[in-house]
């Protein structure tokens, strides 16, 4: 199979993840926690499996990574590292959690416990915060290995179809787009051990939704292009 299919299938089963994340229970119970933490075992298995496909395709052909044709005009233009920006993840929990915070303000203030991302505890926010560092710090060095390896010959940044013509360099490339990647599953998982079942869920329904959004908006916004040239 090639990427671009395993691409088209994996978003399609990414689509199908979220109608099950959506009509999962909210009430917090030893029941209802079970069956979320089933579905968010599902979905990390599926963030997995693209991992070990792009880890696969890095090893094989990293420069088709980075031009990237199964993807969008918009998702291309939204990549760091033939991917999602790690620290995205941050930037949702953040959102997330302050309008949740402020739509249940009230009944916070009065000590209800709402059991949502806008409930999260000063422990749960320290935690979120030192591993925000941690990802930022491993996020750049990516980032300057990246510019580094790219500087390294003349011909570093290449053009669709073209190749690396540095045996290393290519090696190094690999190196760099499978760090990136292991730093996107690792970002993942960190946050959803931090957060309740519930929590976790609301979180991956968030991170999928965006996903699809860019895509879907990608997608249609490539076809109305394509549909004026051949006008």
């Amino acid at each position: 199979m090639s990427f671009q299919s395993f691409n088209e299938a994996w978003f399609e089963h990414l689509h199908g993840l979220l109608q099950q994340l959506r009509a999962a229970p909210k009430a917090a119970s030893p029941e209802s926690d079970g069956a979320l933490l089933d579905l968010v075992h599902k979905v990390r298995t599926h963030y997995s499996q693209y991992y070990r496909a792009m880890s696969y395709t890095a090893r094989h052909d990293v420069v088709s990574l980075f031009t990237a044709r199964w993807s969008s005009s918009l998702e291309r233009s939204l990549q760091w590292v033939a991917g999602w920006r790690p620290t995205i993840a941050f930037h949702l929990i953040y959102t997330h959690s302050s309008i949740l915070f402020e739509t249940h303000i009230v009944d916070l203030l009065r000590g209800a416990r709402t059991g949502d991302l806008g409930d999260l505890s000063p422990a749960q926010l320290q935690r979120v915060s030192e591993l925000q560092c941690r990802t930022v710090r491993e996020e750049n060095e990516v980032t300057a290995e990246l510019s580094e390896c790219l500087n390294s010959t003349t011909s570093a940044v290449v053009v669709v179809g073209a190749g690396l013509e540095a045996a290393e360099n290519v090696e190094r490339l690999r190196s760099v787009v499978e760090k990136a990647e292991n730093l996107r599953f690792r970002t993942i998982c960190s946050v959803v051990e931090i957060l309740s079942p519930q929590q976790a869920v609301e979180f991956l329904v968030a991170v999928m939704e965006l996903q699809l959004w860019v895509r879907g908006m990608g997608l249609c916004h490539d076809r109305v292009r394509q549909n004026l040239r051949e006008f």
